[in-house]
């Protein structure tokens, strides 16, 4: 199955709820006007577009349908597709032109954090990267042990110390290897941990100043990794962790679970972070990179064009 089939497949649910919705309302009206664009808001708040992101849609729709013409209710499906595209699109791709390169991944525990390291690993390596992983996570002996067990899966090499050593260390340690070793790729889990957010703030800047200090040619990747299923949950989390560290990209998990996949147009437009890597099952190569013009395709395409693809 290709990544576009894997993608479409994983947000089936989300199709159905979000844009199936959209449609019944569509379908309901033979003109646009108010009534409509204030039934189409709350159907995106009900779909977990959040009251901000929803009233920003409805904004740019109604220019659209004012510099276009439109009066045809079934002509805003494709224009709606085309907001939501723009809206997602910049600054989607990794950035690893340096050599290393490092990608420090953070976020709560049971967010998918471990296994998107995991995934994203092999694919690295498949790509002809070395990589080399820190498992700078070092609160939790399980935490170290199941990143132990993925990076074996994934055929990498692994920087870890015994639970409850200093995490810096870790992450000391991992940066000169990474650089005597000629790694092209050094990716850093951290604690999963939210309760005390200055402790956090506190660590992920003491392992930011190691990398800057040992690596200063690079300039990290911090991904942050949230749960599709949680909902607007996940938007809450981004906020706290933004304010933490300095976000460069999300990694949307689970999105095959869940019927609230529409939640990363919310993560971009308000939070101002773009989504870098999508989870769409359960297997080592359900990593894809995220391309908002493949999501939204694949959230708007017709049942009609379906059948034509098949």
């Amino acid at each position: 199955m290709g990544f576009f089939s894997k993608l479409k497949e994983g947000l089936k649910k989300t199709k159905e709820s979000f844009v199936g919705k959209v449609e019944q309302l569509i379908n309901s009206f033979t003109k646009i006007d108010e009534d409509f664009f204030d039934e189409l808001e709350e159907t995106l708040i009900l779909s977990d577009i959040g009251a901000i992101t929803s009233a920003n849609i409805c904004e740019k729709l109604r220019g659209e349908v004012k510099r276009t013409g439109t009066t045809d209710a079934n002509q805003v499906k494709g224009l709606l597709k085309n907001i939501i595209a723009e809206m997602l699109t910049g600054d989607n791709e990794l950035d690893l032109s340096s050599k290393p390169s490092v990608i420090m991944v953070i976020g709560v525990n049971g967010a998918g954090k471990t296994t998107t390291i995991g995934k994203l690993s092999a694919n690295l390596k498949n790509e002809g990267k070395k990589v080399l992983v820190a498992a700078a996570d070092t609160f939790r002996a399980a935490a170290i042990e199941q990143l132990n067990v993925w990076t074996d899966r994934a055929g990498v090499d692994i920087i870890k110390h015994t639970e409850g050593s200093d995490p810096a260390a870790v992450v000391f340690d991992a940066c000169r290897a990474a650089a005597a070793r000629g790694t092209d790729v050094l990716i850093i889990d951290t604690a999963g941990r939210l309760h005390n957010k200055k402790n956090l703030m506190d660590e992920l800047k003491k392992i930011s100043r190691i990398i800057s200090q040992q690596l200063p040619e690079t300039k990290p990747e911090i991904l942050l990794v949230l749960d599709a299923t949680t909902g607007q949950n996940a938007v809450n989390q981004a906020k706290l962790f933004k304010e933490a560290a300095e976000i460069s990209g999300i990694v949307l998990t689970k999105l095959d679970g869940t019927a609230k996949g529409g939640i990363i147009i919310p993560i971009k437009d308000e939070l101002g972070i773009p989504v870098k890597l999508v989870g769409v099952g359960e297997k080592i190569d359900d990593l894809q990179p995220f391309i908002p013009e493949d999501y939204v395709n694949a959230l708007f395409e017709s049942n009609d064009e379906e059948k034509t693809e098949e």
